[in-house]
């Protein structure tokens, strides 16, 4: 089972920029579908951004100002945030599973803790 592990949240201004990182452990990474959800105060958790084999994908809030990348070699994934706003305030998860469909409909085998983005207006 792999263990994933969030880092880089953290209190911004509004139209600022965050990285966040998920770094992944105890599993093959190259063979793991992999993806960032949100989960604001009240609300329920959404699919930001993800990894297939093949593409990547983002859901309609990220596109355009969220980028996403892994780094085989270092076992870890990113979340580049540009342009922030405050409705982007949340806990950002980090999720792996062997098969995309489980990570965007949010049924991975592993999630991560989570790292808290607080976006100030």
């Amino acid at each position: 089972q792999v263990q994933l592990v969030e880092s880089g949240g953290g209190l911004v201004q509004a139209g600022g920029s965050l990285r966040l990182s998920c770094e992944a452990s105890g599993g093959t990474f190259s063979s793991y579908a992999m993806g960032w959800f949100r989960q604001a105060p009240g609300k329920e958790r959404e699919f930001v951004s993800g990894f297939s084999r093949y593409s990547t994908y983002y859901a309609d809030s990220a596109k355009g100002r969220f980028t996403i990348s892994r780094d085989n070699a270092k076992n870890t994934i990113y979340l580049q945030m540009n342009s922030l706003k405050p409705e982007d305030t949340a806990v950002y998860y980090c999720a792996a599973d062997r098969q995309f469909m489980d990570v965007r409909q949010g049924r991975a085998d592993a999630w991560g803790q989570g790292t808290l983005v607080t976006v100030s207006s």
